[in-house]
């Protein structure tokens, strides 16, 4: 199963796509959808959802991961990131491609197995899993593979077997 993991964002946008087969994972590719700041925000927007939409049709994936939003102290942010999360979905969907959404907390749970690990504890534990050399850079992309890795596992558990 081919996955591609988003973090989605509007100045940077993380992807990792991620084979998983037989409960081994191997990063395929990963990288950042970027847009520059002090630019209008519509053409932001438009260059995530093409850029998306290309990545989509060069990677094939069979499933797409992307994070739920977190709210945090900045709601203007949250709202910016909504809106960019809303364009990838609709390049996603319109791929038909299906897809997967985890909160933060669950990916820290599937990839360290502690809901409130540290976001370099699971910057360290996908590069064990993965066995890669150094972290993914930049920081939005490891991240990205981490919710591809979230959903390898999620996939491939004995009950999403059973409830097939």
């Amino acid at each position: 199963m081919r996955i591609l993991g988003i973090d989605p964002g509007y100045g940077i946008t993380g992807f990792g796509i991620v084979e998983a087969q037989a409960g081994v994972c191997r990063l395929l590719r990963c990288g950042a959808i970027t847009t520059p700041p002090n630019t209008e925000f519509s053409w932001r927007l438009e260059v995530i959802y093409n850029d998306m939409r290309q990545l989509l049709e060069t990677a094939k994936p069979d499933a797409v991961a992307i994070e739920e939003l977190f709210f945090g102290q900045n709601v203007t942010t949250g709202i910016n990131v909504a809106q960019s999360r809303g364009v990838i979905l609709l390049a996603i969907r319109q791929a038909g491609v299906p897809i997967f959404e985890y909160k933060p907390m669950q990916v820290k749970q599937s990839v360290v197995g502690y809901g409130n690990a540290t976001k370099h504890q699971v910057m360290e534990m996908t590069k064990r899993i993965l066995r890669l050399e150094a972290l993914p850079k930049p920081d939005d992309a490891a991240d990205a593979i981490a919710i591809a890795l979230c959903h390898a596992r999620s996939s491939t558990s004995l009950l999403a077997r059973h409830l097939k």
